[in-house]
């Protein structure tokens, strides 16, 4: 039986950071520098409270963790600084991320790039992605609310035009599969930094390099 268009995922949305790109190693360096400015340790562990973030919480956690007087705009700035600064000439593309991108655009889905980090930082990262392959890219500093709330995920969805029940999203993290699922999307958990479990609506797999459009296009058959 011939497939029909109905039964194509009406969007592909993708999260940036630990998803499409091998950001997490480059958000510890810098993590780690100002944690250190700051006369703290910082650790893995530490990062792994971190994932699916926002630069608020980021900052607001290195406050506490290491009881600063330092505010914590001031070291949201250093965070955005020494991560915009990496990003200018090193943009680390994760297995199985240029291929789904360039196949994704190929079947002519409409897409969007969907991330918590703010449009200072998604600039130039789209410059190493590559900007052709997004229909729409949305930041975390141009919602209201960020991930875990759906606010991001419902907002690409009305200004692509698409339900979002009919949408595929990838995530590499608890807070982004969170406000995708509760957006009404069917997910695909690719697990980095952390491990992540099956759930209903979702798919986990090892790696972007196990998606490719026919496994998108059969999440909705």
């Amino acid at each position: 039986m011939t497939r029909g268009v109905q039964d194509d995922p009406q969007a592909v949305l993708f999260d940036m950071d630990g998803t499409l790109i091998d950001s997490e190693r480059l958000w510890f360096e810098v993590e780690t520098e100002v944690m250190e400015l700051l006369g703290g340790v910082w650790t893995h562990a530490d990062q792994e409270n971190l994932v699916g973030g926002n630069l608020a919480v980021a900052s607001a956690y290195m406050v506490e963790r290491s009881g600063t007087s330092v505010p914590p705009g001031e070291i949201g700035r250093r965070l955005l600084d020494g991560m915009v600064e990496r990003m200018r000439t090193n943009v680390p593309l994760l297995p199985g991320a240029k291929e789904l991108l360039t196949g994704v655009r190929a079947a002519g889905l409409p897409t969007a790039l969907v991330t918590s980090s703010h449009r200072a930082l998604l600039e130039p990262a789209l410059d190493g992605i590559g900007r052709d392959h997004f229909d729409l890219t949305l930041a975390g500093d141009e919602v209201s609310r960020t991930k875990p709330d759906p606010e991001p995920y419902l907002t690409a969805c009305a200004r692509l035009g698409v339900d979002p029940v009919r949408c595929a999203v990838l995530e590499d993290s608890p807070s982004g599969l969170a406000a995708a699922e509760a957006a009404g999307c069917r997910t695909v958990a690719v697990p980095g930094v952390i491990a992540l479990a099956e759930a209903p609506g979702r798919t986990v797999v090892a790696s972007l390099a196990d998606v490719d459009v026919p496994f998108l296009r059969s999440l909705f058959a």
